[in-house]
């Protein structure tokens, strides 16, 4: 959301002390209302320690609301978001730790999907 020269998190970020604050970023919530989670994360390295890894379902239109039913989550690679350069972006970074959360009606499916998908990657 804009505010000022730019947005409510850059304020956030401009009136916290980095060596006190850092930021876990859920990448579905970053892109859902329109910004680039790999942006986000490149204008905030190295704040930025935590990754909450979740992927939108396609056609699924994002609002500010900052919610999207659980359906909308899919494993990873399935849906709009570019994984490979979101974590482009967090290993310049530096990001720390990296979590597969998927909130969908089947968890169990989708997550070793996510898991064999993120593995894809390293080939």
């Amino acid at each position: 959301m804009k505010h000022g020269d730019g947005t409510l998190f850059d304020e956030l970020t401009n009136l916290t002390d980095p060596a006190f604050v850092s930021f876990e970023i859920d990448i579905l919530l970053v892109f859902h209302p329109g910004a680039d989670p790999a942006a986000l994360i490149e204008k905030y390295a190295p704040r930025v320690k935590l990754l909450h890894l979740k992927d939108l379902k396609k056609g699924v239109k994002g609002d500010l609301t900052g919610k999207t039913p659980v359906e909308n989550d899919v494993a990873l690679g399935t849906g709009q978001l570019d994984i490979p350069g979101i974590l482009v972006a967090a290993k310049k970074a530096n990001v720390l730790h990296y979590y597969i959360e998927d909130e969908s009606p089947q968890p169990h499916e989708q997550v070793l999907q996510s898991i064999a998908y993120l593995k894809s990657l390293t080939k």
